[in-house]
């Protein structure tokens, strides 16, 4: 079927064949003639780069320039989203039938909101907890939708991620009944029941753009599902390097998944080590040699600088430089979204052509490569040690296999040790049919936010009508409402007990407690512990205080375990602060395992004040052996359920100190400063390092810089001009003609040393 003949306005046929796209793929095709473009929900399974985001494309304008709807693109991670947003955006210049551009925007963050600005978009890019967030706070447009999106609708098997996109799913469908689903997913099982659920037609298809030949290599020999093999060349002792090389050699680049953030390292380094057998031709002229050689060494030394640059210089980002400059890099949770990025974008250029990863990176960001190798089928997880993966996992690593545009075919490989255990994979994994897809909704910690966000946001006010809306959500589907009855009952009894819901007569109502702690996104026993610490006060109230309550708190997440040789020194520490805690420590004779993690929640309460102290960052992740990424997400998350104390104190405090100290602290952690830099870092372009130079060159207040000239500011250590010019508008300063000339800068359009923070 060509572009040409779709029923979608001339505008959207011409951007598609302004980008080359003259004909649509297969599945896109049964997308089409199943009635998707007619209003028709549809569940479309199929494998990865099989062409699904164009379908939601091509139905999303549909409703946006024919039918005056709004879309909505629920997307399981912020980096997919940003991806789909990215990908959306060349439909902006198309005109509506009013006359104004297609818009599209994007919110992942800040689920205290609820965001009434994205009413002005046509295509709403979010995360499905952003999505669950806004629903809780009743945003109107959100019942303008006449089009959701839902991508990765297979992660309703993730117990994470899972319950709230189905929740998210089973209220818009509450909310409008007539709204189309589009769910796109890749090849499960239980299709059918996915789509039964939705009232959707589906569309199973193992159809790719790019002909994927999966099999198990065992030492020389790869043997593959359709049962031909081929034999590897023997160039080292280790067999993923002998498939690396051979696919470098022949123009591809690799994906590697390991099964942990250790192993992923591991393997770079030792891929680093046998990469100028590929990278640099052994063959042809000096001349041609050296000139090949010194271009790519110019393009990788570019790549390791841009590394070295993103933030504050570390062992972990030298070590990540020198890999890079080898064309080798490792990507997991444990980066910065900085180091990600710029590793993603490089892959995606081809100048890095090895890829260590951990599984989440297949969930992730569209980055395919010729060959992907899994370097090992187990997995670790808690309670149940190393564990096997789900077939579902493994054809999410395989289908990374195989780059359009640049491959004829992808190749994914399963590396066995013994011969039995490649009988194993091929019989298990490479020939298997994945799992069905069963929903986690079912479990109380789970289920007791959406529980409490139904009542608070007027979603429904009795307990039968609680039952009606549980009634319609895929775990119901699949078994039976009766099931979880039990469940919500005991979370009613829950609520009502801690004062978050109460009875009128025979409707159940929030409380005005009950009703914040659902707009705040927050588990309701999160709130609990924060109301119930707040109602005493310890002896000695700190930042430190605030910091191990939000620590201790089941929305802090993973806090950060603390290994064997440190456990003397946290029961140093806990003791040195026990006249600051709001909660004692279990006795740590009779429960080890309870007083072992609250010494991880004092370790992840110390990161924090070691954080806002302004320790720098490379003394941190070396005092306490985090990573970044973890780093990050620590303090993103610590400065959310600081928000919620912020809201909560002046209601539920007794301490009348706790709402200022919470009040700072938010920004102190947000920035990772100390009190005296809050003023200073509140300026657009300045962080904590900035922020830090700028005070002890004595720039303490904003008189200060108001007064001082832009040219002493200019001379600072990463502040630059145009930052320098930017600082004296914020604060009221006048910069003189004639003084910016005699800098021999143009005030405006021209890239200065320190424009970006770091």
């Amino acid at each position: 079927m060509k572009i040409a003949e779709l029923s979608v306005p001339e505008s959207v046929k011409e951007v598609l064949l302004g980008l080359g796209i003259s004909e649509l793929f297969p599945p896109q095709e049964d997308c089409i003639l199943a009635g998707v473009l007619d209003g028709k929900n549809i569940v479309l399974a199929s494998p990865t780069a099989s062409g699904k985001t164009l379908i939601a494309e091509l139905c999303a304008l549909k409703h946006v320039l024919e039918r005056g709807g709004k879309v909505i693109y629920l997307s399981p991670l912020r980096a997919l989203a940003s991806e789909k947003f990215e990908e959306f955006k060349k439909y902006c210049t198309i005109k509506k039938p009013d006359g104004r551009e297609v818009s599209v925007g994007i919110s992942t963050g800040d689920f205290d909101s609820a965001d009434n600005w994205l009413e002005r978009y046509d295509v709403i890019i979010t995360t499905n907890e952003k999505a669950d967030s806004l629903l809780r706070h009743r945003a109107k447009w959100m019942d303008t939708i006449s089009l959701v999106v839902a991508d990765e609708i297979h992660l309703l098997n993730d117990g994470g991620r899972g319950p709230t996109l189905e929740i998210v799913l089973a209220r818009l469908m509450q909310v409008n009944p007539l709204i189309q689903i589009l769910a796109l997913s890749a090849t499960i099982n239980n299709v059918d029941e996915i789509a039964g659920w939705l009232n959707a037609k589906y569309i199973v298809t193992e159809w790719r753009p790019i002909n994927l030949k999966e099999g198990v290599m065992l030492q020389a020999e790869v043997q593959y599902k359709d049962g031909s093999s081929r034999k590897v060349e023997q160039e080292t002792h280790f067999t993923i390097i002998n498939m690396v090389l051979d696919t470098l050699k022949n123009g591809g680049q690799a994906l590697i998944f390991a099964s942990t953030r250790r192993n992923a390292v591991s393997a770079a380094k030792t891929v680093a080590t046998h990469m100028d057998k590929a990278l640099y031709p052994k063959s042809g002229s000096k001349l041609v040699k050296r000139s090949l050689e010194e271009k790519t060494r110019k393009v990788l030394d570019e790549e390791a600088k841009k590394i070295l640059d993103a933030g504050e210089r570390t062992g972990l980002s030298e070590e990540l430089a020198d890999l890079v400059r080898c064309a080798t890099a490792y990507h997991h949770a444990g980066l910065s979204g900085a180091h990600r990025k710029i590793i993603e974008d490089a892959f995606k250029d081809r100048k890095i052509k090895v890829l260590t990863a951990t599984p989440t990176l297949a969930w992730g960001v569209n980055l395919p490569a010729r060959t992907v190798i899994i370097q090992d089928y187990r997995r670790f997880e808690a309670g149940l040690g190393n564990y096997p993966i789900s077939v579902l996992d493994y054809k999410q690593m395989a289908g990374r296999a195989g780059r359009p545009k640049y491959d004829k075919f992808g190749e994914s490989v399963l590396i066995a040790k013994t011969a039995d255990e490649a009988d194993f994979l091929m019989e298990n994994y490479v020939m298997a049919k994945t799992e069905k897809i069963w929903s986690r909704l079912a479990v109380e910690k789970i289920i007791r936010t959406h529980v409490l966000s139904t009542i608070a946001s007027g979603y429904a006010d009795t307990e039968q009508g609680i039952y009606e809306f549980f009634g319609k959500t895929f775990y119901a589907y699949q078994f039976d409402v009766k099931a979880i009855k039990s469940v919500i009952d005991k979370i009613l009894r829950f609520l009502d007990e801690e004062d978050m819901i109460c009875v009128a007569g025979n409707r159940l109502l929030a409380t005005k407690f009950g009703k914040r702690i659902s707009e705040l996104y927050i588990d309701p026993l999160s709130g609990v512990i924060i109301r119930d610490a707040l109602q005493s006060k310890p002896p000695i109230l700190t930042e430190f205080s605030l910091l191990h309550l939000v620590s201790h708190t089941p929305d802090m997440g993973p806090i950060m375990r603390p290994y064997q040789r440190e456990m003397e020194q946290l029961t140093i520490q806990t003791e040195n602060h026990m006249q600051e805690l709001f909660t004692d420590p279990p006795d740590q004779l009779r429960d080890h395992i309870g007083y072992a993690e609250f010494l991880g929640e004092v370790k992840t309460a110390m990161v924090m004040n070691n954080w806002i102290e302004e320790l720098p960052e490379e003394k941190i992740i070396e005092r306490f052996s985090v990573q970044p990424g973890d780093l990050y997400r620590t303090v993103e998350t610590a400065k959310w359920l600081l928000h919620a104390i912020d809201e909560l104190s002046p209601v539920v405090a007794k301490n009348k100190e706790v709402p200022a100290l919470s009040h700072e602290l938010v920004e102190r952690v947000s920035k990772g400063i100390k009190r005296e830099l809050l003023p200073i870092v509140a300026l657009e372009g300045v962080g904590r390092v900035r922020g830090r130079i700028i005070f002890n060159a004595g720039y303490q207040t904003i008189p200060d810089l108001k007064h001082a000239s832009i040219e002493e500011l200019t001379n600072l250590p990463s502040v630059g001009p145009r930052l320098a010019k930017k600082i004296k508008e914020q604060v009221g300063g006048f910069v003189k003609k004639e003084e910016w000339a005699d800098l021999g800068k143009a005030p405006e359009g021209t890239p200065q040393k320190g424009l970006f923070e770091f």
